[in-house]
């Protein structure tokens, strides 16, 4: 039987959790990020830099909570120090690991490497869990004197290193539910497919129009589409044709309610959670070839240097001619040759066109690199591939996002004596002053400069940074270390701008399928397109706080999958030798990026035997002490597979000749 479920109770003081030193100061909100060894930050909602909590001092906070923080008084030469006094909200009560039986109790061992203490369990809470198993754990208590909270096991998931198992592990892990309720799936499965007459003859009717959509090779939910026809006049119709999701998600339904819930789609290596049922993400709403769809479309008049003349954002049905993949459009691109050529040549060049105008106003071109995995029928990775984004990906993407910038624009731009009405925007904020300057620091240290006078000289600066590390050792840490430097892209009702892509005004309109902002933002347009008057902001404003964070969420669920697949897949090469590229250090080893792979272990500090090496942190590097051999940032090195910790998702390297 479950203890008293009390975890979530307001917190008391605790006199033992008080740190001696001088009178404390400000009271300061944020976000815990919980490290192994119990000490913790906290990431403060206005921003600026961490602040830092002795595990003493973090009131049984978890990471992710959001606390209320009372700050001690600046030390000098020291970084900003606090106690967390109080929990305003928890992340997370549920937690998965591996269960640990004993004769009357058991630990719940974390999976997750920020929760630095194990959870209690009494016998009578273990529901048939067997020692050994994957399970996930709700936290029912946490005595105010307890090193451990208290738990009780909700779900069995099986044994660890099963592909299924762990990949339930990481979506339970992160927040997201492994089905759908049944009552969902009901409401899903009896919305009518079939489109009435009488819908049709309320839209404009793009089936006679060259229609195609470019997606991945597995890709099955079918957002969006393209068409093109030649006007009379010379200049290009382009027509974004995106699925009309709202037409078959009413508000406040209960499949509109679990949308929101999930707040977007997650894509792992080898799964999609949707946010939608299978039967509306994959069937009905998928702009699949030779079927006639409904869509929300933005329909531009063009000339052939992609200078916008008229636009028109209304419902539609379409009928597309021919699914595309990356790899068969691209081909089109690079010989000129191919089923509908001469249509997908003139988009691409729109689509260049667009590029460059952007580049030229100051967007920011950001090239991380993805991997991509092939896996057996088990689900075991047998080989990583470096993705390239090509022509083709870009072709898309810029049509999207001029889509995107111009739904924004309709709804967002000042009118005279108009007052704007609430929408959701995608804003993305300048970087922090605090944050950009640390930045010029680093890169100065690497023999890089970065222009700081303005926003647009900065964006260009950035660009021409990204050139500069093309191919070379560091390109990564910089890459890594220049996102972390910039704000998060976030949805808000307020319009700062879309700092990253040089737009005053942005939006997500493209992606309602797999994106809950996207569907909120189709059902706004179409009220005030038809005249409706302005929403409450409020409401909206916490959709766009709760999507925010499921997207943060999503992006972790994301990155564990591709950790634990790549620890795998390095699991029957312990012994083998890889080239590869330091990507970072720390006063506990060498971070080592193989070069083929991507594959990231540590050669660590205390495993060099030929010298005592310790951490030179202002010049990114660690020196041996007697010797003075340096191992820096973006040194190429070959190293040899030591130990694979699949349940941590952690390499070990030893450097090797």
């Amino acid at each position: 039987m479950a203890r008293k479920k009390n975890y979530n109770k307001k917190p008391r003081g605790r006199k033992g959790n008080l740190t001696k030193l001088a009178q404390p100061t400000a009271l300061i909100t944020g976000t815990v990020d919980m490290k192994q060894t119990g000490k913790a930050y906290v990431i403060r909602a206005e921003g600026g830099e961490d602040i830092f909590i002795a595990s003493n001092n973090t009131y049984h906070a978890i990471h992710g909570d959001k606390v209320k923080v009372r700050m001690f008084p600046k030390r000098p030469g020291r970084k900003p120090e606090g106690q967390i006094i109080k929990i305003i909200k928890r992340q997370k009560e549920q937690f998965v690991g591996t269960i640990k039986v004993f004769k009357n109790f058991a630990f719940l061992l974390p999976d997750s490497q920020n929760m630095p203490v194990d959870i209690f369990i009494p016998k009578s809470d273990l529901n048939e869990a067997k020692n050994g198993e994957k399970v996930v754990v709700k936290i029912t208590d946490w005595p105010e004197h307890s090193k451990n909270p208290f738990g009780e096991v909700i779900k069995v998931l099986g044994i660890p290193g099963n592909n299924q198992v762990e990949m339930q592990s990481i979506i339970v892990e992160h927040g997201f539910p492994l089905s759908f309720p049944k009552a969902v799936e009901r409401e899903a499965v009896n919305i009518p497919v079939k489109i009435p007459a009488e819908e049709i003859r309320k839209r404009k009717d793009f089936r006679n129009v060259f229609t195609i959509t470019i997606d991945p090779d597995d890709a099955k939910d079918f957002d969006d589409a393209v068409s093109l026809r030649k006007i009379k006049n010379g200049n290009w119709e382009v027509g974004i044709h995106i699925a009309d999701v709202s037409y078959y998600v009413k508000s406040d339904t209960l499949t509109d309610k679990e949308a929101f819930n999930r707040g977007t789609s997650i894509y792992l290596v080898d799964r999609v959670i949707p946010m939608l049922p299978e039967k509306l993400s994959n069937f009905t709403c998928s702009l699949k070839a030779h079927e006639d769809k409904l869509c929300f479309s933005a329909i531009f008049e063009m000339t052939d240097e992609a200078e916008v003349k008229t636009q028109w954002f209304g419902k539609t049905i379409i009928r597309s001619d021919r699914r595309f993949n990356y790899e068969e459009v691209q081909k089109i691109i690079e010989t000129g040759k191919g089923e509908f050529s001469s249509q997908i040549l003139v988009l691409n060049n729109i689509a260049f066109k667009l590029r460059e105008e952007r580049f030229n106003n100051g967007s920011i071109n950001f090239q991380t690199q993805e991997v991509n995995f092939e896996l057996d029928d088990e689900g075991k990775p047998i080989s990583i591939r470096i993705i390239e984004q090509k022509d083709s990906n870009k072709l898309i993407e810029d049509l999207m996002l001029l889509a995107n910038k111009k739904v924004a624009e309709f709804i967002g731009r000042k009118r005279r004596k108009q007052q704007v009405k609430t929408f959701i925007y995608r804003v993305h904020d300048s970087p922090h002053p605090e944050k950009l300057a640390t930045f010029v620091q680093f890169l100065h240290k690497l023999g890089y400069k970065l222009n700081i006078n303005s926003q647009k000289s900065l964006a260009k600066s950035f660009n021409t940074l990204f050139r500069q590390i093309a191919g070379k050792g560091e390109k990564n840490m910089i890459e890594t270390i220049a996102i972390r430097t910039m704000a998060k892209a976030e949805y808000s009702t307020q319009n700062i701008g879309h700092y990253g892509l040089a737009f005053p005004c942005y939006t997500h309109f493209t992606s309602p399928i797999r994106r809950y902002p996207d569907m909120i933002v189709h059902r706004l347009l179409e009220r005030y397109i038809n005249g409706g008057s302005s929403v409450n902001q409020k409401k909206y404003e916490d959709i766009c706080v709760q999507t925010s964070e499921m997207e943060r969420k999503a992006i972790d669920a994301e990155r564990a999958s591709i950790k634990y697949k790549q620890s795998e897949y390095m699991l029957d090469k312990i012994g083998k030798k890889f080239y590869g590229l330091i990507s970072g250090v720390s006063k506990w080893g060498i971070y080592v990026e193989i070069i083929e792979n991507k594959c990231e272990g540590m050669v660590r500090l205390q495993d060099l035997d030929d010298d005592f090496y310790y951490l030179d942190e202002e010049n990114y590097r660690v020196i041996g002490q007697r010797h003075g051999h340096q191992y820096k940032l973006g040194d190429k090195v070959r190293i040899l597979v030591k130990k694979i910790d699949l349940s941590k998702k952690q390499m070990d390297f030893e450097f090797t000749e």
